[in-house]
């Protein structure tokens, strides 16, 4: 038998109409599911509170607040070479360690970046 005369055939089994017993324990299974949901409705409007508005707090990675710290200890700037030292990286690779926790902190407001002339920049905190 080909597969789509198959589906079809099932198609038109899902379509037949339940019997009348079926319908009718039917009916009261929603009538019960309508009552309930009615209830929880209720229940939500009396038990919500007024929603204060607060200072967004912001979820930090370990190396994110590690690098956050650093920064926030070198008022005068630092260099993300300089931070990746401090965290202890090698000197190979301590800027690319630290540019991925600088790019977050600074999309969070938490970080200045300042563009020295060419390509030195320094991260400070605000």
């Amino acid at each position: 038998m080909r597969i789509s005369h198959k589906r079809n055939i099932q198609r038109k089994l899902h379509k037949q109409k339940p019997l009348l017993t079926n319908t009718i324990s039917a009916v009261n299974n929603t009538l019960k599911i309508e009552t309930v949901i009615e209830k929880a409705e209720i229940a939500d409007v009396v038990a919500s509170k007024p929603i204060v508005a607060s200072k967004s707090v912001v979820a930090l990675t370990p190396k994110q607040q590690q690098v956050l710290d650093i920064v926030v200890n070198h008022t005068d700037g630092l260099n993300p070479k300089g931070i990746g030292l401090e965290a202890g990286q090698e000197e190979a690779k301590a800027a690319s360690w630290a540019t991925g926790a600088l790019k977050k902190l600074t999309e969070e407001g938490l970080v200045e970046r300042i563009q020295l002339a060419g390509n030195k920049v320094l991260y400070k905190a605000l």
